[in-house]
């Protein structure tokens, strides 16, 4: 049983600030993006580990995304929005949808490509992932409802992936983040009723 933790140890730590993370996000707190740097360098190493040579990249991004998810959810203001509210929930906006989504197939052909060359045993999905998280980051960084939505995608491909991957406390992981993600958006939602209400 030791040696089973001992081999899993950085998955564990992972998942632990993983759940973390996503009920910081749930309360749209701030301190979620320092939990999710945290996570994301030991993700690094955890991904490349596995194999997993997209998501080990992602991570970079990741953490180019939380120093830039801080300031706007600091100092970034939306219109109508006084410097000292706190950055709203909105939607995404619809002329985004387009390019995104071209952005997001474009990049999940040239990540599946790239795995194929580096010898990736999932570069399907591990491209798929990666390449909607992409969007997803950013969108939770804009404070966009429909993030939630992205991301239930992206936890439902991730969960399968990583029992597959023999990583099962980040899979179990992803399977709750399903459940939360559904009550995130819910909540989120809710919260846009109430201000503008």
């Amino acid at each position: 049983m030791q040696d089973y933790f001992v081999a899993h140890w950085l998955d564990i730590t992972t998942t632990i600030l993983g759940l973390a993370y996503i009920l910081l996000e749930y309360k749209a707190s701030l301190w979620l993006w320092l939990v999710g740097f945290v996570m994301q360098v030991m993700d690094i190493v955890l991904y490349y580990q596995k194999g997993l040579y997209a998501d080990c990249g992602m991570e970079f991004y990741y953490i180019a995304m939380t120093v830039y998810g801080v300031w706007v959810w600091k100092f970034g203001k939306k219109r109508n929005q006084t410097p000292k509210e706190a950055l709203p929930v909105t939607h995404f906006k619809k002329s985004l949808v387009l390019p995104w989504a071209v952005a997001t197939l474009a990049i999940w052909a040239i990540l599946w490509y790239w795995l194929t060359l580096v010898g990736s045993t999932v570069p399907v999905a591990d491209a798929f992932t990666t390449a909607l998280s992409f969007v997803g980051v950013w969108a939770l960084a804009r404070k966009y409802l429909e993030q939630w939505l992205i991301w239930i995608v992206v936890d439902v491909v991730t969960c399968v992936l990583y029992f597959y991957k023999d990583i099962p406390f980040k899979a179990s992981l992803y399977g709750l983040y399903v459940i939360i993600a559904v009550l995130g958006y819910l909540k989120w939602k809710r919260s846009m009723k109430a201000v503008s209400a």
